[in-house]
């Protein structure tokens, strides 16, 4: 018998409606739904509830390969979640890019690295650019980690694509420019960032 066929049989043992089940595991009753229709299967911790709310062993309700699937697949998942937050804290590293001395300027006839509120020797356009790219590359890791959370993929996949980028935009402006340390910094955050992502996919 099919996991989906156990559990509407022990439901239906108890008397239960799926919306009552729902709420004793509390999972949606759309969850319950899926997993009776065979359309998919619970997370490890939804099968403990079931398995302690029915008094049956996990091992009653799934066979063991299918229960090495499901942990495999749940891994993968925690991983690619992990990933996706790590990446919108490397966008809101972009602020050292700010806080650093990372940008020669000229002070009594020396050269001395200020950060950039302190920067005056280019270009009050230049400056306008950094302050943008740098903003934006922040808002943009605060939005990963919040869609990551509501796990809304669609969005998330749209984020990461401008997030990435406004990376390689960034590199390429400090470059540009000729902040040398900036655009190593820059270059760094934007490799990891990358890294980060097929690691997570």
């Amino acid at each position: 018998m099919e996991f989906n066929e156990k559990l509407k049989e022990l439901r239906s043992s108890r008397g239960l409606t799926q919306e009552e089940l729902a709420e004793a595991l509390f999972v949606s009753r759309t969850a319950v739904s899926k997993w009776e229709s065979g359309r998919g299967y619970p997370s490890i911790d939804s099968l403990k509830e079931i398995s302690t709310f029915f008094s049956v062993t996990i091992d009653e309700l799934l066979s063991g390969e299918k229960l090495v699937s499901i942990a495999k697949k749940e891994n993968k998942s925690n991983i690619q979640s992990l990933c996706s937050i790590l990446i919108g804290f490397i966008d809101l590293f972009h602020f050292l890019l700010i806080v650093l001395p990372l940008y020669p300027n000229s002070m009594k006839g020396y050269i001395a690295s200020v950060n950039l509120l302190s920067y005056t020797e280019t270009s009050v356009f230049n400056r306008m650019v950094y302050w943008g790219l740098f903003f934006l590359l922040m808002g943009t890791g605060v939005a990963e980690v919040i869609v990551t959370q509501l796990k809304i993929e669609k969005v998330y996949k749209m984020v990461i694509v401008f997030s990435m980028l406004l990376g390689i935009v960034a590199v390429l402006f400090l470059a540009l420019t000729g902040e040398t340390y900036a655009t190593a910094l820059a270059f760094l955050l934007l490799v990891v960032k990358a890294g980060l992502y097929i690691k997570g996919r």
